[in-house]
């Protein structure tokens, strides 16, 4: 006689059934996605600490992602966002990275491999930006590695059949007793307690990296020389006492910040030593006391973003000491047919000048310092080149650590690469700052004062109309030379109820009024004349 059997005869008497396993509702599959996506960026933080932060899958993914969108991508990131495009870059790509786990979370639900085969390839890819970097080790893919592990571990242990959690125990109801939680209970615990872990591991490998990579008391340890070329007292009336007006000389906390760099280089002065070779007679290797020792001089000079739109906000004024870059060059010897002179950061960003603009005569710098301190980390610790009349992409090398003198068809740095003019002369501007776009004003006189700047070639004039009106001259403060920029003021007298239209021109030192037609950054800086619409009530 056959007996018959059921997944409950082998229970011992009293015992609850036991369920047949199943895969994860769609919202904990998600999360359990997630979970492992937080295992990812964890792990590749943690990793990173002991290799290299610029390898953090992504930091990597990011710098990837910014050398490789197309450059009207990056001039509106550069105007969307100004500064803080970089915070915006590392948002979308967590949010792009959240959702796509969150949809392989529930693709595991019913193909736990190809799920686990995706987490992996994002590692790969990963991988594969890390190493793609100028400056890229061997060891740069190892945080990659790490967060893809991460990441095909944590969800093949938190999607499977089954999932055992011995601290995840729950009270029975009924008598108190200790019983299991639910497949799905456990599975939302489990997720959220790895989400809670990997946020812990990522913040202490970014911290460790910090702390590895922290040059505060080395820049605090530089002593810097007294100028042996001081820079003349600057006039008395060089700024314009407007209320809302920038002051002259830009704090440097309040100096603008526009590059590629993620991560910031942090560069010991007493490891770094800059190169310089290529066509000269005699290649340059100099340490950082070594270039202290050339004798500095101190360089008062407006630089200016190409980024810039008319009336843009990145342009600044700084007391700049360093060693001359012209004088280093003719140390060097330059050879015949030597075009242009590329420096090359830490981080590999490459920016090419002009060998004839540095050496016709305008005091180019190896800057050290801004303002009278040792350079902030942020803008170019321990040294950077500084070129008055040029944008900053053609002449600010941060992090410098060489300098190669080659040609025009040897070598194209990389925002050229991008299709912007080779020369990067600075277009004459004029910036319209008091009053604010919208601003209501009373009627009567009203002052309007801006700034104005056309470096290496100087401001001779400012003009400024009313409503397509005549143009009407405005007062000047002092003339501190041709390489910064004058701020103006103007009265406008007998301003009327109802809303208006006040527009600025400037005159350069060669006699050239700055152009009417608007045009836009990319690719040889803004032009056209600023203006501003206030309501007088």
């Amino acid at each position: 006689m056959r007996t018959v059997t059921d997944e409950t005869s082998s229970s011992p008497p009293g015992a609850l059934p036991r369920a047949r396993p199943r895969a994860a509702g769609p919202a904990v599959a998600a999360l359990c996605g997630l979970a492992a996506a937080a295992a990812a960026v964890g792990a590749g933080e943690a990793a990173a600490a002991f290799t290299r932060p610029q390898a953090s899958p992504v930091v990597a993914i990011g710098s990837a992602a910014i050398d490789l969108a197309p450059t009207a991508v990056k001039a509106w990131a550069v105007q969307r966002f100004g500064t803080g495009d970089k915070a915006v870059l590392l948002g979308g790509i967590y949010t792009v990275m959240g959702l796509a786990a969150a949809a392989l979370g529930v693709l595991a639900g019913r193909r736990r491999g190809a799920a686990a085969a995706l987490f992996a390839a994002f590692g790969g890819l990963g991988a594969w930006a890390a190493l793609a970097r100028p400056q890229a080790v061997p060891t740069d893919l190892l945080p990659s590695a790490a967060a893809a592990g991460g990441a095909v571990a944590v969800l093949w242990w938190l999607t499977g059949p089954t999932l055992s959690l011995g601290p995840f125990l729950g009270p029975s109801r009924r008598s108190g007793a200790v019983r299991p939680a639910g497949p799905e209970r456990r599975r939302v615990l489990a997720a959220g307690a790895t989400i809670g872990a990997a946020a812990a591991l990522g913040t202490a490998g970014r911290v460790l990296s910090d702390r590895r990579g922290d040059v505060s008391a080395a820049r605090a340890a530089v002593r810097l020389p007294p100028p042996l070329h001081p820079a003349p007292p600057l006039p008395r009336a060089v700024g314009a006492t407007v209320p809302g007006l920038p002051p002259f000389i830009t704090p440097t906390a309040d100096f603008y910040r526009v590059d590629t760099a993620l991560t910031l280089p942090r560069i010991d002065p007493r490891a770094w030593s800059l190169r310089l070779h290529g066509l000269v007679d005699r290649p340059l290797l100099i340490g950082f006391d070594d270039l202290l020792a050339l004798g500095l001089e101190e360089l008062d000079h407006t630089l200016s973003c190409v980024s810039n739109e008319v009336g843009g906000p990145y342009a600044g004024t700084t007391r700049w000491l360093g060693a001359s870059l012209p004088a280093l060059l003719r140390r060097a010897g330059v050879r015949s047919g030597a075009e242009q002179l590329v420096g090359r950061s830490q981080d590999g960003m490459t920016i090419g000048t002009p060998v004839e603009t540095l050496l016709d005569g305008r005091r180019a710098l190896l800057a050290v310092a801004m303002n009278g301190e040792a350079l902030p980390v942020e803008h170019g610790f321990p040294c950077r080149t500084v070129v008055p009349g040029l944008y900053g992409y053609t002449s600010a090398t941060k992090w410098l650590v060489d300098l190669e003198v080659t040609t025009f068809t040897a070598r194209d740095p990389y925002w050229v690469r991008r299709g912007w003019d080779r020369t990067g002369e600075v277009r004459t501007a004029s910036r319209i700052d008091v009053p604010a776009p919208f601003a209501r004003v009373p009627p009567g006189d009203v002052t309007v004062a801006g700034t104005a700047w056309a470096t290496h070639r100087g401001i001779a004039a400012v003009e400024v109309r009313v409503d397509g009106g005549p143009w009407r001259q405005a007062e000047l403060a002092a003339d501190a030379g041709p390489d910064l920029w004058r701020q103006w003021t103007h009265t406008w007298t007998g301003a009327a109820p109802g809303t208006h239209r006040l527009e600025a021109r400037a005159t350069d030192g060669t006699g050239a009024v700055q152009p009417a037609t608007r045009t836009p950054p990319y690719p040889s800086g803004a032009t056209g004349w600023h203006s501003v619409v206030v309501t007088v009530t």
